[in-house]
C-alpha cells in the first residue's frame, strides 16, 4: 500500500503515540536498584542499536561497571522473564539477545517486561559497587525509568514518515528526551539539523563503523554470496562492496527471518549459478544458522561471518560524561 494512502492512519498513530508520552511524562515510572542506560533508536530497525550495546558494554566493564543487559527478545518462542543462555536457541531467547550474549560476554535478560528481567538480574547478579543495566532498544519502552537515554539517529529518520506510513515509531521531536544522540561518523553533516529537536546539554556521539571477517578470511576478488535478514539489507550490502568484497548476488530476508532448510537450499542454487566461492552473512544471521543449516551451505561453498565493530571518535569523552551520570546520587 502506498505511503500516501497510509498518511491519515500514521497522523492516529502520532496521535496516539503524543498522548501516550503525555502519560508517561507524568507517572512515576518503574525503578530498579541499580542504574538503567537505555539504548534505542527512532525507527524501525536499522540504526546499529545491537552494536552499540555490545560496544559500551565492553566500554563501561573497562570503566569498571558490571554490566547486564535488559532485552525484549522480539520474536522470541520462549515465555516468562528468563536469562538467555549464549549458546542457546535464537527462537527461544530471540537472534538479538543471543548475539549480545556472545559477543558481549555479559549476562542478557530476556522479557516482555523489562522491569521484571531487571529484578531477576538483581536476584541472580552478585552486587557490585559499580552495577549497570544497559536497556536494548529501550527508548519507546518508557515504563521503566533510566539513568541515561542514548538514541542511534539514522539519517534516514530526517526524511522519514510515521507508521505505518513509513518507519518512523517516534518523531524527531522525542529526540528532546535523549541525553545523548549517537551519529555515524559519515552523517556528521546532520548535527545542525538535529540541534533545534535536542535538549541542552545533550551529548553527541560519533561512531566509526567497521566490518571484519571472523574468520580473518580474504574473499576478494572470489566471488560471494551475500545473505541477511536485517532492517536494511542493502547498507549490509554495500559495506561488503566498500570493503571490496565481490558480491555476486545478494539475498535479503525480512528482519528476524527464521532460516530453514530449503532457505539454504535456495542460497545453494543462486551460489551455483553464479558461480559464487563463498557465502557471507552478519554476526545476527549467524547466531541462528544451527550445525545442519551451516552443513547445508558449506556443501556447496564455505560460510563467512561479517562483524560490525563500532568505535567511538571520542571514547574518552563519552566515557568520562557516561560515568559522571551513573555516578551521581542522582542515579539508582
Amino acid at each position: 500500500m502506498k505511503a500516501s494512502l497510509l498518511a491519515p492512519l500514521g497522523a492516529i498513530y502520532g496521535a496516539a503515540l503524543r498522548a501516550k508520552n503525555n502519560c508517561y511524562d507524568r507517572r512515576t515510572l518503574q525503578r530498579l536498584t541499580w542504574p538503567v542506560v537505555s539504548v534505542g533508536n527512532l525507527s524501525v530497525g536499522g540504526a546499529g542499536k545491537t552494536p552499540l550495546v555490545i560496544l559500551l558494554a565492553a566500554l563501561l566493564a573497562r570503566e569498571g561497571f558490571s554490566v547486564d543487559v535488559l532485552s525484549r527478545g522480539y520474536g522470541r518462542s520462549g515465555r516468562g522473564i528468563e536469562r538467555a543462555d549464549a549458546a542457546g536457541d535464537p527462537r527461544r531467547f530471540g537472534d538479538e539477545p543471543v548475539m549480545i550474549a556472545r559477543a558481549a560476554k555479559t549476562p542478557v535478560f530476556v522479557g516482555a517486561s523489562r522491569y521484571q528481567a531487571g529484578l531477576l538480574a538483581e536476584r541472580q547478579l552478585a552486587m557490585a559497587p559499580r552495577r549497570v543495566h544497559l536497556l536494548d532498544d529501550g527508548f519507546q519502552h518508557r515504563q521503566l525509568q533510566r539513568a541515561a537515554d542514548i538514541v542511534a539517529v539514522h539519517r534516514d529518520d530526517l526524511e522519514g514518515r510515521l507508521l505505518p506510513a513509513g518507519r518512523l515509531r517516534e518523531p524527531l521531536g522525542s529526540l528532546r528526551r535523549a541525553d545523548v544522540i549517537v551519529l555515524r561518523e559519515e552523517d556528521s553533516d546532520l548535527e545542525d539539523q538535529l540541534a533545534p529537536y535536542l535538549k541542552p546539554g545533550a551529548s553527541r556521539w560519533r561512531v566509526r563503523r567497521r566490518l571484519t571477517l571472523a574468520d580473518n578470511a580474504i574473499l576478494s576478488p572470489r566471488p560471494a554470496v551475500a545473505f541477511c535478514a536485517i532492517a536494511r539489507p542493502e547498507e549490509f550490502f554495500r559495506m561488503l562492496q566498500a570493503a571490496g568484497i565481490t558480491v555476486a548476488a545478494a539475498k535479503a530476508f525480512r528482519d528476524h527471518h527464521h532460516y530453514r532448510r530449503n532457505d539454504m537450499e535456495t542460497l545453494g542454487k543462486l551460489a551455483r549459478h553464479c558461480g559464487a566461492a563463498a557465502f557471507i552473512t552478519t554476526e545476527k544471521d549467524a547466531v541462528k544458522l544451527n550445525a545442519g543449516l551451516r552443513e547445508i551451505l558449506s556443501a556447496v561453498a564455505p560460510l563467512h561471518v561479517a562483524g560490525l565493530t563500532l568505535e567511538l571518535a571520542d571514547e574518552a569523552a563519552a566515557m568520562a560524561r557516561l560515568a559522571t551520570i551513573l555516578d551521581s546520587p542522582a542515579s539508582p
